[in-house]
């Protein structure tokens, strides 16, 4: 819970700032390492938030089905490895994407569409072929967030396998209620993220200042709402 909410504050801290500063001092500028900072802690912050949720469900699996053996299982030491392995995971591919995109030579509009840098948005400015940075995205979003998701939901049916094989009814309502906030925040996570690129790849039509409210509505709303 202290790694998820350490996560949530600082991807706020990422975007809320910068969004206000246009918002109210219209404060439109920002400079190539600011930018090049942000795109570095809003993905790995995101992609270590999403390592978080799938250790949270691992930690809800061992609850419920080995509730005798959490302590042995789930001991500091463990819970400290698997930190470090997620903000390593998180530092390591994020840096390839700076490296990607500083290389880059930008020479079309310096005029970015939303109130966050964003590694592919940004990308398209350059005048390079960026197929690199196109695949390199689609390879972190396979690996990481879909692989995931995949792992959670995995952990929720073997979950969903143990409550229900409980007899008693009180027991199986007991169980399933200490899923529910993390059930919760997952959706919160990923549901306004999914809605988010649904609009832009389906919504054509609709002028671009909605996708922009729409992009910082799905940046703020997840923290706010948090349990």
């Amino acid at each position: 819970l202290c790694m998820l909410a350490g996560a949530v504050v600082v991807f706020s801290m990422c975007t809320v700032p910068q969004a206000l500063a246009i918002f109210w001092f219209h404060a439109g500028e920002i400079s190539l390492n600011c930018c090049i900072s942000q795109v570095f802690f809003l993905t790995s912050t995101f992609m270590s938030e999403s390592g978080i949720l799938l250790v949270m469900a691992f930690d809800r699996y061992i609850a419920i089905c080995y509730p005798l053996r959490y302590t042995t299982i789930l001991t500091h030491a463990l819970i400290g490895k698997i930190s470090l392995t997620i903000f390593l995971r998180s530092f390591c591919t994020v840096v390839s994407i700076i490296f990607l995109l500083k290389r880059l030579t930008f020479c079309k509009s310096n005029i970015l569409p939303h109130t966050v840098c964003e590694h592919i948005g940004w990308a398209k400015f350059s005048c390079d072929d960026i197929r690199v940075n196109i695949w390199y995205g689609f390879f972190v979003l396979m690996l990481t967030i879909a692989l995931y998701v995949f792992l959670i939901i995995v952990s929720y049916v073997l979950i969903l396998c143990a409550v229900f094989s409980i007899p008693s009814r009180d027991a199986r309502h007991k169980a399933l209620n200490t899923c529910g906030s993390h059930v919760c925040v997952i959706i919160l996570f990923y549901g306004p993220g999914i809605f988010s690129v649904l609009t832009q790849r389906f919504g054509r039509h609709i002028s671009p200042h909605i996708h922009i409210l729409l992009a910082n509505v799905c940046t703020l709303a997840p923290p706010v709402l948090n349990p």
